[in-house]
């Protein structure tokens, strides 16, 4: 493996500080060996408490992965099938879209024909104090509740197509426990947490605060500054995991090692195998081809190779995970916000341990790199007219600004190019292109019948 861990640490180091990250962790494993692991920035930023590569982290839906492992080991077990309908394990769930019955497997591959519910993003909002709606899910009878009239809401005959359904993991979460008959928790640590080692891997509170090393979570407010907040408690098998990158690089290796960790099989080749086999695309591509698997999402051409992936985020907290199991390299990044990615970093570093030039190779980090040129305050001739050209996520918005009026407008990409990248906005129903030109003397913008010149950036 050929990993330049100077450009990685300059990349991880630049996106945190244009971002505002308060920390991060990240974690490199070859086959069973860590070969990189640091902490960067703060865990607790009051009370300057830096972050390590053991620092605990919410890791939001990677989760379903360890969920659908643990389904895994029930059909290893002779206690269920994946062709079993879900209704044969939980009476009380009836959902038949068009009259069919949804199974484990359209459950752990969002293929149920459910659109998403959000009950997660109620949930975490209200915990969060970000919105005030609420919903009061805290166990299975609760989610089935929850779920009563979802049949009316059913977009597709189950295995037909895509909705990330977080109801479903919870849903599968009941599954374990009512065939194992422990709590879903239990299963998961002493099937999965415990064989690999995973000492600090917890679901608990009452654990996590007995820690001495864990990521405060923050958000951000309105004028972007940190606020201190909470983990969502409550969320379990399909986000409420905490663990860190040092523990998550044991679960990586036993996936790379196609079962086996240090010379023990904790899973059958065959489980890992199944979990990784795509059953339905995704409508998000990016390198082309992605599907999901079992609780993994399978980007089948990163750069020539096969990458098993999931993120995850609890808006206070984010994390990715990914390897390549024909290379036998994976990574694991973690941060204490919502801010850069993840998976962006986690991509990032697999490019450079295969020894390519991620700048020109992901087409996000050049998407990233463009568009921050793009940023900034532009004016016409003589400063006649002054307008912003401000960033929000992956899209650009046009703003003028007065003492009375404050417009904004949305740019559409129509073709991303290093020198001249092009857009349009929506007027009446007409597409306004937005041509930028991008040269060593500067960026100039053509937009309806104006052209502009950035004549500085804007404060972040």
């Amino acid at each position: 493996m050929k990993l330049d861990i100077g450009r990685l640490e300059s990349f991880i180091f630049e996106k945190m500080s244009r971002t505002k990250i308060p920390g991060l962790s990240i974690a490199i494993v070859e086959k069973d060996r860590v070969v990189y692991a640091k902490g960067f920035g703060f865990r607790d930023v009051e009370n300057g408490l830096k972050a390590t590569p053991s620092t605990l982290y919410g890791i939001g839906s990677i989760t379903k992965s360890f969920t659908a492992l643990a389904i895994m080991r029930l059909v290893e077990k002779g206690l269920l099938s994946l062709d079993d309908p879900v209704e044969k394990h939980l009476p009380g769930f009836d959902i038949r879209p068009f009259g069919e019955p949804i199974r484990i497997e359209h459950l752990l591959s969002h293929t149920s024909g459910i659109p998403a519910l959000a009950y997660a993003e109620a949930f975490i909002s209200r915990v969060v104090e970000d919105e005030p709606a609420w919903s009061p899910i805290a166990g299975c009878s609760d989610v089935l509740a929850f779920m009563r009239r979802a049949g009316e809401w059913v977009e597709a005959r189950p295995g037909e197509k895509f909705f990330y359904l977080n109801e479903g993991y919870v849903l599968l979460g009941c599954v374990v426990e009512k065939v194992s008959g422990v709590k879903y928790e239990e299963f998961v640590k002493k099937e999965i947490l415990e064989p690999l080692e995973m000492k600090r891997s917890y679901f608990s509170k009452e654990e996590v605060e007995k820690d001495p090393d864990v990521a405060t979570p923050y958000i951000f407010d309105r004028e972007r500054r940190w606020v201190r907040s909470r983990f969502p408690y409550g969320v379990t098998a399909d986000g409420g995991l905490i663990s860190n990158a040092l523990d998550l690089t044991n679960y990586l290796a036993m996936c790379i090692n196609r079962g086996v960790f240090k010379g023990r099989e904790v899973f059958p080749r065959n489980a890992i195998e199944e979990v990784e086999r795509p059953r339905v695309r995704v409508p998000y591509e990016v390198f082309g081809g992605e599907s999901y698997a079992l609780g993994w999402r399978v980007t089948p051409n990163f750069l020539g190779y096969r990458l098993i992936s999931h993120g995850g985020s609890v808006l206070v907290y984010t994390a990715y995970v990914g390897y390549l199991p024909e290379v036998g390299v994976g990574v694991a990044v973690l941060q204490n916000i919502s801010a850069y990615p993840p998976s962006y970093i986690g991509m990032y570093a697999l490019a450079l341990a295969l020894g390519r030039d991620p700048e020109k190779e992901l087409p996000f980090i050049k998407l990233d790199r463009v568009l921050d040129k793009l940023t900034g305050i532009y004016e016409t001739y003589m400063g006649t007219m002054r307008i912003e050209v401000v960033r929000r996520g992956d899209t650009l918005f046009i703003e003028r600004r007065g003492r009375y009026v404050h417009e904004s407008t949305p740019l559409v990409l129509e073709e991303l190019s290093e020198d001249n990248p092009r857009f349009y906005v929506q007027n009446g129903g007409a597409k306004i292109p937005v041509e930028f030109r991008i040269s060593n003397k500067g960026v100039e913008m053509i937009y309806e019948r104006y052209k502009l010149r950035k004549v500085s950036s804007l404060m972040r």
